[in-house]
C-alpha cells in the first residue's frame, strides 16, 4: 500500500482552517534541541502548537535509536498519534527513521519519514507532500559533511537553554548505532552559533548549555577554531552568565584544556564524563579510546582546579563478557571517583553492532544485580556531594515554585547544578541568588534562606 493511500489522495495541509501541530522528542538533548527547533519553524508559518495529548493535524515525533527500548518507544509513540487522531498527518523523524526506514515504510501509523539532516527542510518536505505524497526522505549519513542549520529563538525553559552546536560522532564504539544514525563528526560555524546565543540573550536566557552527539570533537572538521574558542567566544556575550558544558570524553580534559577552562569565570564547574565502566578489559571490547588510569588522572586534574566540582558520569552494566572480577573493578573505581552522580544503564543489544555479535551476553538477572549495586552506590554519593553545601552560601539561578512538606517554594539551581530551594511565594524566576544552605530534606533536596543582600 502506498502511503497517499493511507489518508486519501488530495488531503491537503495547507490553506483553510489554522492547522495544529503537536511534536514530541524521543532521547538525547540534541533531539530536544531540533524538535524545538521544528516545532518554531511550524509556528512561524501558521501552525498553532499543542500539547501532544491533545488532538492534531500534524504529530511529528523525533525518535531515538540508540537501544532497542528507544526503538520500542519511538514506534509506540508513532502508534499513539496515529490513534489519537486517525485523520492526522504522522511525521517520524530522527535515528530510529535513520536505522529502520524501510520497516517504517510499510508501517501503516507513519505517513512522512524525515531522516537526520533533512528536517531543515521539513516546510518543503510538508509541501512536496500536498503536490505529491512523497513520503520518505532519508539518505545515506555515511559521508555527509553539511551541518544542518536548525536554530532557535526560545526553548521550552524560562531561564536554560541547550545550544546545539555539533553533530555526529568517529568514534565507533562496539555497543552504539548513532555513528551509522547521525553520521561523520560535524561541527556548527562560529557566527551562527554566536547569533543565535545573542538572540537567546536579548530573550533573557542568562545560561546556555552546550551540546552536540560528540562535543570534544567541535571544530575538528572546521580551518580554525575549537570548543575553548566556542566558550570564550559565548563568554563575551551581554547577558550570557553561566556556560555550562554537555556529556565530555575524558581525553579532552589535558592539564592545558583543564587550566583554560578554569580561567573563564562563566562556565559552571558541572562535568559529566562518560566512563561506560571501570574497567580496563570491558572498556577495550567496548572500543573505549582510553584507560582507568587516564580517566582518574582526568576527575584529579578537575578537583584540582576547580573547587568541589561537581562530576558526574554514565555506567554500563553487563557488557558482553563482563565477569564479575571486571564488575568488581567497576564498582570500586566508581567508589574512589566519588561522582555527584551516575547514570547507570543495563547494556542493551543494538542490532548492527559489533557488541550485538559478540559471545558471553550476560543475563538479564545479572545486570540487574550489578544496576542495583551502582545505583544505591549513586544515592550515597549525591547525598554526600549535597551535604557538603550546608552552611555554604551558593549561587541559585531560580527557576519555579514547588512544593516541599506542604510549603511553598522557590528552586533552582547551582552552578554545579546542585537543586537548591528557598521557602516563600515571591516569584524568583531568572534571577541569580545568593542563598545560604540550611538543610538536606527528606527527598534530598537542599533546602536554604536568601542571604541579607536578596532578602531587600
Amino acid at each position: 500500500m502506498k502511503k497517499s493511500e493511507k489518508i486519501g489522495e488530495g488531503k491537503a495541509f495547507a490553506g483553510g482552517a489554522k492547522k495544529r501541530a503537536a511534536l514530541h522528542s524521543l532521547g538525547c538533548k540534541v533531539n530536544s534541541y531540533e524538535t524545538e527547533a521544528m516545532q518554531e519553524i511550524l509556528a512561524e508559518h501558521g501552525y498553532e502548537i499543542v500539547p501532544f495529548e491533545e488532538k492534531a493535524d500534524v504529530y511529528l515525533i523525533n525518535t531515538c535509536s540508540v537501544t532497542n527500548m528507544a526503538d520500542r518507544k519511538s514506534r509506540q509513540m508513532l502508534h499513539r498519534a496515529k490513534k489519537r487522531n486517525p485523520d492526522a498527518l504522522v511525521i517520524a523523524a530522527g535515528c530510529y527513521v535513520q536505522s529502520a526506514g524501510e520497516e517504517l515504510l510499510r508501517d501503516l501509523a507513519v505517513d512522512i519519514l524525515i531522516g537526520n539532516n533533512e528536517k531543515e527542510k521539513l516546510l518543503n518536505i510538508l509541501k512536496e507532500w500536498e503536490e505529491s505524497h512523497a513520503a520518505s526522505h532519508i539518505h545515506d549519513m555515511s559521508h555527509e559533511k553539511h551541518y544542518e542549520e536548525l536554530s532557535r529563538r526560545k526553548t521550552s525553559g524560562h531561564t536554560r537553554a541547550y545550544l546545539k552546536i555539533q553533530d555526529g560522532c568517529d568514534q565507533f564504539c562496539s555497543y552504539c548505532i548513532i555513528p551509522y544514525t547521525r553520521g561523520r563528526v560535524r561541527s556548527r560555524q562560529f557566527s551562527d552559533i554566536l547569533s543565535e546565543v545573542e538572540i537567546l540573550a536579548g530573550n533573557g536566557y542568562q545560561e546556555v548549555v552546550l551540546t552536540g552527539i560528540h562535543l570534544d570533537s567541535y571544530g575538528t572538521d572546521l580551518e580554525k577554531g575549537d570548543l575553548l574558542t566556542v566558550i570564550r567566544t559565548i563568554a563575551g556575550v551581554e547577558g550570557i552568565k553561566r556556560i555550562r558544558l554537555g556529556s565530555l570524553e575524558p581525553r579532552i580534559m589535558t592539564e592545558t584544556f583543564v587550566r583554560e577552562l578554569a580561567s573563564e569565570e562563566k562556565l559552571c564547574p558541572h562535568f559529566h564524563l562518560s566512563l561506560q565502566s571501570g574497567c580496563d578489559e570491558t572498556l577495550k571490547r567496548m572500543n573505549r579510546k582510553y584507560s582507568i588510569r587516564e580517566f582518574g588522572e582526568c576527575c584529579e586534574r578537575l578537583r584540582t582546579y576547580f573547587s568541589c566540582p561537581a562530576l558526574t558520569t554514565d555506567v554500563m552494566v553487563g557488557f558482553p563478557g563482563e565477569t564479575e572480577e571486571e564488575f568488581a573493578h567497576t564498582l570500586g573505581f566508581l567508589k574512589e571517583i566519588q561522582f555527584y552522580e551516575m547514570h547507570v544503564f543495563k547494556y542493551s543489544r543494538r542490532k548492527g553492532t559489533k557488541a550485538d555479535r559478540m559471545e558471553a551476553q550476560i543475563p538479564e538477572a545479572v545486570k540487574t544485580h550489578r544496576s542495583n549495586l551502582l545505583l544505591k552506590l549513586a544515592e550515597e554519593n549525591g547525598i554526600a556531594y549535597r551535604r557538603r553545601l550546608i552552611g555554604k552560601v551558593v549561587e541559585v539561578l531560580m527557576e519555579e515554585p514547588c512544593i516541599l512538606n506542604g510549603r511553598t517554594y522557590q528552586y533552582g539551581h547551582t552552578r554545579e547544578y546542585v537543586k537548591v530551594a528557598v521557602p516563600g511565594n515571591e516569584a524568583f524566576t531568572n534571577r541569580l541568588l545568593q542563598v545560604k544552605v540550611e538543610e538536606l530534606t527528606e527527598n534530598d533536596i537542599l533546602c536554604g534562606i536568601l542571604t541579607e543582600a536578596d532578602r531587600k
